[in-house]
């Protein structure tokens, strides 16, 4: 009997959900945070540190502006991978690959008011990837975009921002063990269910 496979949840989703609750309890201060991989059409790989701000049975969720380089890798080729590390004592990773998909406009505004103001003017003000002169270049676009919505609390979403959410093919379990002899767990998809199978660490 394998008692790691079936400590975990035949349903991955639920699986994570109880992993992220937990690296939630450990007091970790971005417990959210995800790297995700993308690569152009080309197949040229890039990476890069995310908030994953929502995860149900449709996937994994996170926000950004969509003229970064990203979502242009992501336009040309929406696939990608996240992997979240949780360190000692808790010692886990958890992989997700899928297909990407783009989140509404009225799911992607209900997240944004929930950023606080200074992040919403950031959000308008950057022009995410692209070159900029100095860091007085930055202040003046921030204090332009503070003009703009000077007297208003709530700045609304820009055009160009919005969420994304990576719809899982596969999720894997990773689980530190001494003697580097770790607990691994893939799940992939098979039509509407889960398969699963451990891996050599």
């Amino acid at each position: 009997m394998d008692s790691f496979l079936e400590s975990l949840d035949p349903d991955p989703h639920a699986q994570f959900a109880v992993w992220f609750a937990q690296a939630r309890a450990s007091g970790l201060a971005e417990p959210e945070a995800a790297a995700l991989a993308t690569a152009d059409a080309s197949g040229a790989p890039s990476v890069r540190m995310v908030l994953v701000k929502g995860h149900d049975e449709r996937g994994f969720v996170f926000f950004t502006n969509r003229e970064s380089r990203k979502a242009a890798e992501l336009a040309e080729n929406p696939r990608a991978a996240l992997v979240l590390h949780w360190p000692p004592p808790l010692q886990r990773q958890a992989r997700v690959e899928g297909v990407v998909e783009r989140v509404g406009d009225e799911e992607s505004a209900a997240y944004f008011r929930t950023r606080a103001r200074i992040s919403r003017i950031g959000a308008w003000a950057s022009p995410q990837s692209r070159p900029v002169a100095d860091r007085d270049e930055l202040e003046r676009r921030v204090a332009a975009v503070e003009e703009r919505f000077a007297g208003i609390d709530d700045p609304p979403l820009p055009p160009f921002w919005g969420g994304y959410r990576v719809a899982p093919v596969a999720i894997e379990f990773w689980q530190g063990r001494e003697g580097r002899l770790h607990d691994r767990v893939r799940y992939e998809r098979d039509g509407t269910s889960w398969s699963r199978v451990r891996l050599g660490p």
